[in-house]
């Protein structure tokens, strides 16, 4: 019998008001039913926040390096359950193990720094223009925190919002996507475990369509974060800013790797096979172009194909796997839709391009490492978000018809460039479109210590990780203190009376 979760509101372990669940299965097995969650509604996100707010009102009077010491107790937890975690993550999602230890530790980095910033929600003194005055600003929380996260990081992202947002006081309510919630409910039992205040957060399962439209539509949640597609997004944002919300949207992206003549080979390869087929292209950072000069281009492709077809396609948790399945049925059928599309639009499939075949895959959403060669700028799989293994190979003939055709889509996010000249490295960080650039290094690879997002339809402007994000989950506030005895008037007073 599959075991049964649920919600956690109100400082308890609650089923969804209807009772009513959803299954959570094994992408690369689904006869393997994971568990059964609640299918939430309106009403159960209703008590969430009415919880919330009693657990902000606690929380945020509670010493910012005593939140902070909250965390480091979550990271020392998450460390000594790595394994374990990893383990049920790539069961729920499909992602090779080394790399769901990867998605684990960014949590465990996450918590450590967010510890620290607990003792650096740094303000500014500044001196007054008046005599016998002070001046200074500091930061104060804001209130709760509606956290949407997807799927391909079901621990990092949602340690990347909450860690910050709790540091600064808030309290948080946190809707995982559906098909990973497991983890999120091991991150909130973690939490639960460390001391943080239980209404400080609330975990609500169910669809985005209604707990999640019930979070972001919610009076009084005045913070939301937001990871998904752009479409989503768009939705999510135009909401927020009838309802004047503080709104951080991460959405999709469509990201080049440059190869010039004289790169490092071999180095190039290493990071195109990672940046392409890494969470089977289910990242919002995944190289999903390859730009590669005409001197380069042939040798490059033909090497790449080799070692494209030679990955091992399978269940993440079986040793040896490269590459895992997708995350669903309908995950599956895009890919094969944007295949079709490639075909049609007249780029050449040089590999996969189809569902993968044998008794090992018939259970699971498993689609081979694709490869297009002679894609034209402008063409939809150069243009389109496809989120699965699927690369697009663009011949440029120099450095400026590179980063033209990286900056010719409307996202923004992540880019890199393989080159051994330093100078067209300092150019393609100035002129790249992209939040993120990496020089010799693949599109992905964030660090918990830098903040992290897009420009154009990747984002609105904010930042996840670093420092910056702890800006978004507060407010600044300004004060004056006047120790002069009489009225002293700004702009007026300090230019009538004399300087000295």
């Amino acid at each position: 019998m599959a075991k049964k979760f649920q919600n956690f509101i109100a400082g308890k372990w609650v089923d969804a008001s209807t009772g009513e669940t959803f299954e959570n299965r094994n992408p690369a097995d689904t006869s393997d039913l994971i568990g059964t969650f609640p299918l939430s509604t309106l009403e159960d996100v209703d008590r969430a926040v009415a919880s919330a707010k009693r657990g902000f009102e606690i929380w945020k009077r509670t010493p910012a390096p005593l939140r902070g010491d909250v965390l480091r107790r979550v990271g020392d937890l998450m460390a000594q359950r790595k394994e374990e975690i990893a383990d049920l993550m790539t069961r729920e999602m499909g992602k090779p193990l080394n790399e769901t230890r990867g998605d684990v530790q960014e949590g465990i980095d996450t918590a450590y720094y967010a510890a620290t910033m607990g003792r650096q929600l740094w303000g500014h003194t500044v001196p007054s223009e008046l005599r016998n005055k002070w001046a200074m600003s500091f930061r104060r929380p804001i209130g709760v925190c509606g956290i949407i996260t997807p799927f391909n990081f079901p621990m990092a992202i949602p340690t990347w919002k909450m860690f910050p947002a709790l540091v600064c006081g808030n309290s948080c309510v946190f809707k995982p996507a559906e098909d990973v919630p497991h983890t999120g409910a091991v991150l909130v039992e973690i939490m639960l475990e460390a001391g943080l205040p239980p209404e400080v957060i609330q975990l609500v399962h169910g669809a985005g369509e209604t707990a999640g439209a019930a979070i972001v539509q919610h009076p009084e949640v005045p913070v939301i974060s937001f990871t998904g597609s752009t479409e989503t997004g768009r939705i999510v944002g135009e909401i927020c800013g009838r309802m004047h919300k503080r709104l951080s949207l991460e959405m999709g992206g469509k990201n080049a790797q440059i190869v010039l003549d004289d790169a490092k080979m071999e180095l190039a390869l290493d990071g195109v096979l990672w940046g392409a087929f890494g969470t089977t292209g289910q990242r919002c950072t995944a190289t999903s172009r390859l730009i590669l000069q005409s001197g380069i281009h042939d040798d490059f492709l033909t090497e790449l194909l080799a070692r494209t077809r030679a990955l091992k396609l399978g269940d993440g948790r079986r040793q040896g796997t490269d590459v895992g399945p997708v995350i669903n049925e309908a995950a599956l059928r895009k890919v094969e839709r944007y295949v079709d599309i490639g075909v049609e639009g007249g780029a050449d499939l040089l590999c996969g391009g189809r569902r993968a075949d044998g008794k090992e895959f018939e259970k699971g959403y498993f689609h081979e490492p694709t490869i297009f060669a002679r894609v034209e700028a402008g063409m939809r799989i150069e243009q389109e978000e496809i989120f699965g293994p699927v690369l697009s190979v663009v011949r440029v003939m120099n450095a400026d018809e590179a980063f033209r055709i990286n900056n010719g889509v409307k996202y923004g996010l992540s880019s890199a460039l393989y080159t051994q000249d330093v100078n067209l490295a300092f150019r393609a960080l100035n002129e790249l479109d992209n939040g993120i650039t990496y020089v010799n290094a693949p599109t992905i690879g964030a660090e918990a210590h830098l903040p992290f997002g897009g420009v154009k339809q990747t984002g609105n402007g904010h930042r996840e990780g670093g420092w910056e994000v702890y800006e978004f989950y507060s407010e600044t506030k300004v004060g004056y203190v006047d120790f002069s005895g009489s009225l002293q008037r700004a702009q007026i007073d300090t230019y009538s009376a004399s300087p000295y």
